[in-house]
């Protein structure tokens, strides 16, 4: 018995050593867990007290009632402080704000710059209509004109005056019957020119039957850049207004040589002629659509010879006061047998121009045009021009008719002008 109860206590104690054990590991543990729970909270009272400030500040935003114009002056802030800043860089670098690193260094995507069509020089030629009153025949006039027309097409002029140096106190003005363009020989050369820079399927519809366009038919034809046929895949075209009603009530349609009318975006008076952009179909439409656009557009953009305008004049006062180009023509050349040689012209000044003029005369000079004008009292024509020339110096012929002299003189400017 005595055997079996020390067996028994030495058990007991053991027990109870492992349980005080189990217990002093259990306290350790606790504190440990006690200090990281303190850490924890800590941390978490710290995120609370931040969340708790940004909600206040959202509270208190929403609570103050913003007016518009408040909004308005904050973004304006904003605004001049970015102008402030790219000031800065503009002043210290050449280069321009989309090419410069301050974008990059923000992240901003560069917007591309505005392209503005370039507007290239023009070249006018001022014609008398009584070179007309020297054909022997209708034909032979209408002939002349053509030749005129053919001279302008091929050296890419873009405006024809026909201006009157007869004067209205004279026998061949009463014969001829004055009319609103002038002498009747000043409106045939007018129109048979404008009937031959029209496009051959317009002009049915723009010239009805007349006298003067009676022999056009033995006429070369100009077979100009803006002459299209109607398989050319071109982004531009002359075109008539139709009288056809659009389906949707908007717009016109414009007859511009093609199998079907052209829809544009304007609503345009029937029987007006017009250039029109063409727009590329999508695969959605059917339709060919365009837009109206002015008739230097093909050559600012594309580099397109379109054609010249005409334009009538009563003197030849007119055709420096009339001038449809604003400022009016910054280089005025006159030509006569009696100017400067044209090789010893100064080539800088036939170069440097916007708008330039060049005058004929006819069977008997300028000098002629400038006794018929009354509003001019000036005896000398070298006065109207900046330069007088001489084309064709040491001239085998006595006189050399007009449409002669337009065609030498032409060539003979076209490499000291630069006409492109």
């Amino acid at each position: 018995m005595a055997l079996f109860e020390d067996e028994n206590h030495v058990t007991f104690n053991e027990k109870d050593k492992k349980r005080k054990n189990i217990e002093a590991v259990e306290k350790v543990e606790k504190k440990k867990k006690k200090k990281n729970t303190f850490e924890n909270k800590e941390e978490a009272n710290e995120v609370i007290e931040t969340i708790k400030k940004k909600t206040k500040k959202q509270e208190e935003i929403k609570k103050e009632p913003q007016s518009v114009e408040l909004l308005m002056e904050k973004v304006k802030k904003k605004k001049k402080n970015k102008n402030q800043v790219t000031e800065v860089v503009n002043a210290n670098t050449d280069e321009p704000i989309e090419n410069n690193s301050f974008n990059s260094i923000e992240g901003t995507k560069s917007k591309p710059k505005s392209t503005k069509v370039a507007v290239l020089p023009t070249v006018t030629i001022a014609v008398p209509g009584s070179i007309l009153d020297n054909a022997q025949s209708p034909e032979f006039r209408t002939y002349l004109a053509g030749q005129i027309a053919r001279a302008a097409c091929i050296y890419k002029i873009d405006e024809i005056v026909v201006f009157d140096d007869v004067g209205e106190q004279t026998n061949v003005m009463i014969a001829n019957k004055k009319t609103e363009g002038g002498s009747k020989t000043c409106k045939q050369l007018a129109i048979i020119l404008q009937y031959l820079e029209c496009p051959q399927y317009l002009r049915r519809i723009l010239f009805p039957m007349h006298n003067f366009l009676k022999y056009t038919g033995v006429l070369n034809p100009l077979d100009a850049p803006h002459h299209f046929r109607q398989e050319d895949n071109v982004p531009f075209r002359e075109g008539v207004v139709s009288t056809l009603p659009p389906k949707k009530g908007k717009g016109c349609n414009v007859d511009v040589g093609l199998r079907k009318h052209v829809l544009v975006d304007k609503c345009i008076q029937p029987f007006v002629r017009v250039t029109v952009k063409l727009i590329p179909n999508s695969s959605d439409s059917k339709r060919q659509k365009g837009i109206v656009v002015a008739p230097s557009t093909p050559k600012n953009e594309l580099g397109i010879y379109w054609g010249y305008t005409v334009r009538n004049a009563e003197s030849i006062n007119e055709v420096f006061t009339k001038c449809p180009y604003p400022g009016g023509y910054d280089l005025k050349i006159g030509t006569s047998d009696k100017g400067v040689d044209v090789d010893q012209a100064d080539q800088k000044q036939l170069e440097i121009f916007k708008h330039a003029l060049i005058c004929f005369g006819g069977v008997h000079g300028l000098e002629a045009a400038l006794e018929a004008d009354q509003n001019i009292n000036e005896e000398n024509p070298s006065t109207l021009f900046d330069v007088y020339l001489n084309t064709c110096p040491n001239q085998g012929s006595r006189t050399i008719r007009t449409e002669e002299a337009i065609f030498i003189t032409l060539a003979e400017l076209r490499s000291k002008m630069k006409l492109k």
